[in-house]
């Protein structure tokens, strides 16, 4: 990531933990990472993971697309690059990513927060989502929509893959 986006990441990062009220000891602690990545992140230093990013995210109970909202580059970590395209600001809320995902590449993902969905459509490439109630193979061309939240998987063979991940989160007061 360039400096200017990390630059702006650190300091969307530090409203929205200030936001929240927690300090620095606090967020870090919650999210699971040192306090000094923390504090270089929101100075606009450092090369946060997707997983980073994934948790800060999350402990601040804001959505993914959220926290990188700024950032005008896609996001990269492990043969897998992530860009957000657009927000939706209806109920249910909808969040578009770009995503693309280098060959022979497995990601872990953790859950999204409770009644969130996920709409897969791959654009080039093959990729094998899967979920605990197992994977399903896909082909550009088609799509795929589960629970995502739980935790769940993208795998790609030979070839990468190019998607289009719809994030749909469940309506304000709902929960399944």
């Amino acid at each position: 990531m360039d400096k200017p986006s990390l630059d702006a990441l650190g300091h969307h990062l530090q409203r929205l933990r200030q936001r929240c009220g927690l300090s620095l000891s606090q967020l870090a602690a919650d999210a699971g990472i040192a306090k000094s990545n923390l504090s270089r992140l929101e100075q606009g230093n450092g090369n946060p993971t997707l997983d980073t990013i994934w948790r800060l995210a999350a402990r601040l109970q804001v959505p993914f697309g959220d926290l990188i909202a700024p950032l005008n580059v896609a996001v990269e970590d492990g043969g897998v690059q992530v860009r957000l395209i657009d927000q939706g600001d209806g109920d249910p809320r909808v969040d578009a990513y770009w995503m693309s995902c280098a060959p022979n590449t497995l990601r872990k993902a953790e859950p999204h927060s409770a009644g969130t969905c996920e709409s897969i459509t791959v654009l080039s490439g093959q990729l094998e989502i899967g979920t605990h109630d197992g994977s399903r193979p896909l082909s550009a061309g088609q799509s795929h929509s589960f629970a995502a939240d739980q935790p769940h998987q993208y795998r790609t063979g030979e070839a990468g893959a190019t998607l289009l991940v719809v994030v749909i989160y469940a309506r304000e007061g709902e929960t399944a």
